[in-house]
């Protein structure tokens, strides 16, 4: 069986060549996405419930520091924890692909070999977006306030929580192209999702936990993260969180990058 030529279009740069095929396959998701708008139901009522369960139920009984609203340490433990578990759909979604058998067909097209997983990796960046913004209403609603910040700063806390969710879209999609099916995908993302969202300060000060759990739970992603944007969000020291969580989204990138891609083409051969 001869190989197929995978190079670039005559006349394009490859750089050109990979952003538009790259594009294809995001407007592809995209498509999908629109087109089954319960995914996007589903994907928000699980937060939504967690906010009204915490503020509601448990958010009484936990004490978050003097002159703080729970409901405003809340938030930022919400938005992240609504991203990393929305970055689980890279994978289940690639995973659902390669069942069905859609995998070897884009495998078998003379487009980038880094477009599929770009072009997912975008769309489902573009649905965390779309999600925060729910979210963000959705805790308006309940009280949620911006503290002593600045619009600039909020901003930016936004584009913390999408890179992250970007980073994470990428760890997942190496999970995707591991497995054979999306239930494996789902299962195996939730194993080292739960530890890393429910020992963090998503929803309670890391101070309140054992002393044994407070080490890993410090200075874990999740935890950097939700630091980093409460911060952004109700003003205070952001300096150290920020560029602890930068470090953590751009080091999950440089490893789960390559590792995804490499999963990729490692079934071209089969």
């Amino acid at each position: 069986m001869s190989t197929l030529d995978l190079s670039p279009v005559p006349g394009r740069g490859r750089l050109a060549w990979e952003a538009a095929d790259a594009w294809v396959m995001c407007r592809r998701n995209l498509v999908q996405t629109w087109r089954v708008p319960e995914l996007l139901v589903f994907a928000t009522i699980q937060p939504v419930l967690f906010v009204l369960l915490f503020t509601y139920v448990f958010g009484g009984a936990i004490n978050v520091g003097p002159g703080v609203e729970y409901v405003d340490y809340l938030m930022p433990g919400v938005f992240v924890q609504t991203v990393i578990f929305g970055s689980m759909m890279t994978g289940i979604g690639l995973a659902t692909d390669k069942e069905a058998g859609l995998i070897d067909r884009f495998r078998a097209l003379p487009m980038s070999r880094s477009a599929l997983l770009t072009g997912r990796t975008l769309a489902d960046l573009v649905r965390n977006a779309f999600i925060i913004l729910i979210m963000l209403l959705v805790g308006l609603a309940v009280g949620f306030r911006f503290g002593n910040t600045t619009v600039p700063a909020a901003l930016a806390g936004f584009g913390l929580m999408l890179l992250f969710a970007y980073a994470f879209s990428w760890l997942s999609a190496v999970i995707g192209m591991s497995v054979g099916s999306a239930e494996a995908a789902q299962s195996g993302g939730m194993i080292w999702i739960f530890p890393f969202v429910f020992a963090s300060s998503s929803f309670a000060p890391v101070e309140s936990m054992p002393g044994w759990l407070q080490a890993f739970a410090k200075h874990q992603p999740v935890t950097c993260t939700v630091d980093a944007v409460r911060a952004l969000f109700l003003g205070g020291p952001v300096a150290g969180d920020l560029l602890a969580a930068l470090a953590w989204c751009l080091g999950i990138l440089v490893v789960a990058g390559p590792l995804a891609v490499r999963a990729y083409r490692r079934g071209t051969a089969h």
